[in-house]
């Protein structure tokens, strides 16, 4: 989705104050036009965290072991910005007649309020209160704007015989060309890997074949409805299916997507029926709950520039990665730990041009769209950002990329959009195979291993990755080996497996031996379920205790220190 309907088609380290802060366009709200009464939403911000019962020190108060695991790897300290708003704050707000709380954001230490207008300078008189923006305003009379979409294709006969595969259906050009292929046949599919997708709506995913898998092997961890405030996320707009389909549908022989073993968590943070700067609070607000819950990866396929009313358009030089809200949320991800992947934009044949926010933010990967060759397509927006950085960062197939309909079927569209999640899914996989890299890592060998590595440009980027390049480059001397899952994860061995009572053995390379190990063991949600400490020993094979497991799906995750990690999954009958 692009522009936001936002067309739904086709740095420097932020201090936790100025996280906190609005930029100097949001410093006041904006008067409301019309009816006084006119009820809006508003983002109130906060002068500070004073009195809070959080801290630092406890984060398992706010952030689930998984994200706390996820920052813990990556030697991210938890900070000040981390830390939920002040609750007191929020029940003075609540307590203001005519106020209504939607959200509070950590990030921005901010509060989602809607009211009307003398409310809103009832709630900006609080000694607490920092300032406020406005972020829904009704559209002037007229046409609406035009905003390039993503869009279904008729299938192209010749790409379809040429590209077909026994396993991928129609999927497979798309995912061969950037490496997903190897990872998928070195084992490596996104078992215990969690996938953020921020969408407008995702109908057919609770019913089709291509998303069975998924749903029966308890694959779909959560659902939100960012707009309405609730959990229906299978109607609305079916840009979300499409997009989701590309990493999540596994169906043998019909089409398989580049995570076909991943877990997912939806979100509706798009309201397709307007553009308003609300839908940026909705990508933070989604990005935060991911961030919670653990998530290693965020694809959006989103972006914003124009709205509604022009009050709250971006300028090109606001695309500087530190102005927008959308970029801003982007950045904080990214700096949480978790790899931030967003479409480019469709904006390339427009007079705009150029990419739109949040993939200016200077830490995520903006994906741009190429055909089947590997030839940039025309409507895939440009870089640089305004403030000279390479944008778009990669790229992947965005033309006659194969998608999945609502009903099941797979069909072809155009879009960064698609190659987004086309590469979000590839990232999932590789940063599964090299578990012991940070989010930053993942980005810069992925870039390393591109088609333009020695020359980006500000049309691709670094250009198409080559994850098993990339694995080369990250492990120096060890190939990506492409043999059955135990020659691949030969180091790491569980058996038998599956596991049909409660015997489980561990069979460790050399690399272990010897060596005091922690032994984790995680669901398909990617809960933590149980754990076990190993002695030093220099046996081969070491008996597993997890204790009773449900039925399902399960992440061995080993480490021996704070330099050698290597994980195996397994199957619970």
């Amino acid at each position: 989705m692009q522009h936001s309907y936002s067309a739904l088609l086709a740095g420097l380290f932020l201090a936790a104050a100025s996280a906190a802060l609005p930029t100097a366009t949001q410093a006041q709200a904006i008067p409301a036009s019309g009816q006084a009464n006119t009820v809006r939403k508003h983002l109130v911000y906060f002068r500070d965290k004073a009195g809070t019962p959080f801290t630092v020190s406890q984060p398992q108060a706010y952030l689930s072991a998984r994200a706390v695991q996820r920052r813990t790897r990556q030697n991210i300290a938890v900070q000040p910005r981390d830390l939920p708003v002040t609750p007191a704050y929020v029940t003075q707000l609540k307590a203001v007649p005519g106020a209504t709380v939607w959200y509070t954001s950590r990030w921005f230490n901010a509060a989602v309020v809607s009211c009307d207008s003398a409310t809103l300078r009832n709630l900006q008189a609080l000694p607490f209160v920092r300032s406020a923006t406005t972020l829904t305003r009704t559209a002037a009379a007229g046409p609406a704007p035009v905003r390039p979409r993503s869009f279904e294709d008729a299938a192209d006969p010749t790409l379809d015989r040429t590209q077909a595969n026994p396993v991928y259906g129609t999927a497979y050009k798309q995912a061969q060309m950037i490496g997903a292929v190897s990872l998928h046949n070195a084992g490596f599919r996104g078992e215990g890997m969690q996938i953020a997708v921020f969408d407008s709506g995702f109908p057919g995913v609770n019913q089709t074949a291509p998303f069975a898998a998924m749903r029966t092997e308890n694959r779909l961890a959560d659902v939100y409805n960012f707009v309405e405030r609730n959990a229906a996320v299978y109607g609305r707009d079916s840009h979300g299916t499409h997009c989701l389909s590309t990493m999540a549908a596994n169906q043998t022989g019909a089409f398989v997507g580049t995570a076909p073993k991943a877990t997912f968590r939806l979100y509706i943070t798009e309201n397709i029926i307007g553009e308003n700067p609300i839908e940026e609070v909705n990508w933070l607000l989604a990005a935060e709950r991911a961030d919670s819950a653990g998530v290693d990866v965020i694809s959006s396929s989103l972006g914003y520039s124009t709205f509604d009313t022009p009050y709250g358009n971006y300028t090109y030089a606001d695309l500087n990665g530190r102005t927008t809200i959308s970029t801003r949320a982007a950045t904080l991800a990214a700096r949480a730990g978790m790899v931030v992947v967003n479409s480019a934009g469709n904006e390339g044949n427009s007079a705009w041009q150029r990419i739109l926010a949040p993939a200016d933010a200077d830490s995520i990967l903006a994906v741009a769209a190429v055909d089947s060759f590997g030839r940039r397509v025309g409507f895939s927006s440009i870089g640089p950002s305004a403030d000279g950085r390479i944008k778009p960062n990669l790229a992947a197939m965005g033309s006659q990329t194969a998608i999945v309909n609502t009903a099941g079927q797979p069909t072809r569209g155009s879009g960064t959009s698609y190659a987004c999640p086309v590469l979000a899914g590839m990232v999932a996989c590789f940063w599964q195979a090299n578990p012991t890299l940070t989010a930053q890592q993942v980005i810069s060998f992925l870039q390393r291993s591109a088609s333009q590595a020695a020359a980006p440009n500000n049309l691709l980027g670094y250009g198409l990755p080559n994850a098993v390049a990339a694995y080369t480059l990250a492990n120096p001397g060890v190939p990506l080996s492409t043999g059955s899952p135990k020659a691949v994860t030969g180091q790491l061995v569980v058996y038998p497996n599956p596991v049909k009572g409660e015997e489980l053995n561990l069979e460790v390379s050399e690399a272990l031996r010897g060596k005091p190990l922690q032994v984790r063991f995680y669901d398909a949600r990617g809960a933590l379920v149980a754990e076990q400490k190993l002695p030093a020993t220099t046996a081969a094979v070491l008996r597993l205790q997890p204790g009773p497991l449900a039925k399902g799906v399960y992440t061995c995750d080993v480490t021996a220190g704070d330099t050698i990690r290597r994980t195996v999954r397994f199957v619970k009958q």
